[in-house]
């Protein structure tokens, strides 16, 4: 629905439209997170009930080391369930695992990519949007804010979007003719989750921007091109742009391309 389209002018003065996701796909990830964190929960005590029960008559000396068993229990059990959240959302660009089955994620309100201080304020506030019970004063924000925010997106000043979807019926461009023909897929490129966060929104459209108009060039200006497009990008992974072939570069490129596709272009 219009409504749930939100439109973004990043501060790099590239525009970004995006769906914000409803109430409904984040229950349903929501529910799907906690399966997952419950499961982990009961692995955990039933660990602990083998280790508890193993010996009826304790000694002192057991009891302690009982004690000390039942603490880091209890410490682990407290990081996961608070921890699982932050972590997945700012290592995963703002996907936890229920968030990605239903295709949906975190990000900044101004379009860049989730900071670690803004998981950590949208999920420590979790414990307010969760008032009174079974999330319920979230739930409320959620379905009445324009822009679908809880208490704790309004702090951290953070929305969740859709995903974008590839539509199967429309014809392949240019750029995706070329993918398709060299065989070039997001796997060719293995890059660290944390990595790719130096990717900013000004880097995005000089890579889409380069790649949609490659093709485009002429030989003498496309080699130029992939060069100078080379030497501004790689050195945020490290990469060097001496002694590659343009096949090289090219090639490389155009895998970055398609790895942040899925990252940076959303269904409008």
């Amino acid at each position: 629905m219009d409504k749930d389209q939100i439109g973004i002018k990043t501060p790099e003065y590239v525009s970004i439209q995006f769906q914000l996701a409803g109430l409904g796909s984040r229950i349903a990830a929501q529910l799907l997170d906690q399966l997952i964190l419950t499961s982990f929960n009961l692995v955990v005590i039933i660990i602990l009930f083998v280790l508890l029960g193993r010996d009826a008559s304790f000694s002192g000396l057991e009891n302690e080391v009982n004690s000390i068993i039942l603490g880091a229990a209890i410490i682990i059990v407290f990081i996961a369930n608070w921890g699982y959240f932050v972590f997945m959302e700012y290592f995963f660009g703002g996907k936890t695992i229920g968030k990605r089955v239903l295709g949906i994620r975190v990000i900044q309100e101004n379009g860049h990519s989730l900071t670690l201080l803004s998981s950590f304020i949208r999920n420590f506030l979790r414990i307010i949007d969760q008032l009174p019970a079974s999330y319920l004063l979230g739930m409320l924000m959620i379905f009445f804010h324009s822009k679908h925010k809880r208490i704790g997106d309004l702090a951290a000043g953070t929305i969740v979007v859709h995903e974008r979807k590839a539509k199967s019926n429309r014809k392949l461009s240019l750029i995706e003719k070329e993918i398709h023909k060299r065989g070039i897929s997001k796997n060719d490129l293995p890059v660290e989750p944390l990595t790719l966060r130096s990717i900013r929104a000004q880097d995005w459209d000089l890579i889409r921007t380069y790649s949609s108009r490659l093709w485009q060039l002429p030989a003498s200006e496309r080699e130029e091109i992939t060069r100078k497009v080379a030497e501004v990008v790689f050195p945020k992974f490290g990469w060097e742009t001496t002694g590659k072939s343009m096949a090289e570069l090219e090639g490389t490129l155009l895998a970055l391309y398609v790895k942040l596709r899925d990252e940076w272009e959303y269904e409008s």
